[in-house]
């Protein structure tokens, strides 16, 4: 199915393109149904706990397993291959060329590198490894899915940048080349190699300091790869967001799904707007008319209150009691979009390996 797809404008952007898009206040962008304010005693508290009442396992206690990536493993991975690289930073290789979605390399997630959410593992391959990128994909600009160091390094290499309003040209102002950077409002796209990449709907927020609150767009990618004369591939990229009517839409516009990129981790219930629970994610899942569910936004940094192996396991729970297929690939493990399997419940060995040291730890205390 070929879409006709509405022309994205240039970049830079100035403030008549963000006029013109409907998600666009006039000040800021915004959500089709306003986002509840949080308040400042509720900001407060959240912050309390994350400070003070983190639970014990929000942090693994041994690095999660990696399997070890190479330049030349990528070279030879056949088109339609993803690998999981942590948190929300996929590798697709399509049509020959290798695509990145919200790449974070950084040891931290936040604005500075002493201090914020550390990471669990280091990535599969390191990013100065990485061969030249066909092109970027980026949802949005916070921390831990827009990491300036790792665009700026990417950008040397890299041939196109896709991104939605704003946060193109916050690119551009970090100095990556302007011919390099498209910008896309909610429903438009372009086309790379004869594959489609829409910028759809989400639902959440922007902004990397105090003071520029949602003066970037946000949003959620479809991907579509239907060659002619082979068999089609339809894959959806989530991003950050929460559960929405959307998710139906885009399901009607553009599905089914080969395989949906849907965030599952970083939720609580003080902030149901902005992150799914797990039990959404199976509902924007079916929503989406998904094949199989591939489970991102987890296993990389502590960005919640919850087990870092929580969002794992409630999603293959309910996954096997609604009949979802799911697969939840190791970080650096190939995964067959057009045919992927069902994974191996990687996180239960880390905690298992970590809970055996303690015993034996403990042993060997005992005997002393």
């Amino acid at each position: 199915m070929s879409i006709c797809l509405p022309t994205a404008p240039k970049s830079p952007l100035g403030l008549a393109e963000y006029a013109a898009s409907p998600q666009f206040s006039g000040r800021s962008f915004r959500n089709p149904l306003p986002r509840p304010a949080m308040g400042l005693m509720k900001t407060l508290r959240i912050l309390r706990d994350a400070l003070f009442y983190k639970p014990a396992g929000a942090v693994p206690v041994s690095v999660p397993a990696v399997l070890t990536l190479t330049a030349d493993d990528l070279a030879q991975a056949p088109d339609r291959s993803l690998f999981r690289l942590g948190h929300s930073t996929l590798l697709i290789k399509l049509r020959g060329g290798l695509w990145i979605t919200d790449p974070v390399f950084a040891e931290r997630a936040s604005p500075v590198q002493w201090a914020g959410p550390k990471r669990f593992h280091a990535p599969p391959i390191a990013l100065e490894d990485l061969p030249p990128l066909r092109g970027v994909l980026l949802s949005h600009d916070h921390y831990d899915h827009l990491d300036r160091e790792t665009i700026l390094q990417l950008a040397k290499t890299t041939e196109v940048f896709l991104t939605p309003l704003g946060v193109g040209d916050r690119l551009i102002a970090w100095g990556v080349d302007p011919a390099k950077v498209q910008q896309f409002d909610w429903w438009q796209g372009t086309t790379v190699d004869g594959v489609q990449f829409i910028a759809t709907p989400a639902q959440h927020f922007s902004g990397r300091g105090l003071f520029d609150g949602d003066k970037t767009l946000w949003a959620s990618w479809t991907i579509l790869d239907e060659p002619p004369g082979e068999a089609p591939l339809r894959v959806f990229f989530s991003g950050d967001t929460g559960y929405f009517d959307g998710f139906r839409e885009i399901g009607r516009r553009f599905g089914p799904f080969d395989v949906t990129l849907l965030e599952t981790g970083a939720y609580n219930v003080e902030w149901p707007f902005v992150h799914m629970q797990p039990e959404q994610t199976v509902q924007a899942h079916l929503d989406l008319r998904g094949r199989w569910l591939l489970p991102i936004h987890n296993g990389t940094f502590d960005l919640a209150m919850h087990v870092w192996t929580e969002p794992f396991e409630r999603v293959s729970a309910l996954s096997a009691q609604q009949g979802v297929a799911l697969t939840t690939p190791r970080m650096g493990e190939r995964l067959n979009l057009q045919s992927p399997h069902a994974a191996t419940a990687w996180w239960r060995e880390t905690a298992e390996a970590a809970t055996s040291s303690e015993v034996l730890l403990a042993t060997s205390t005992e005997a002393v």
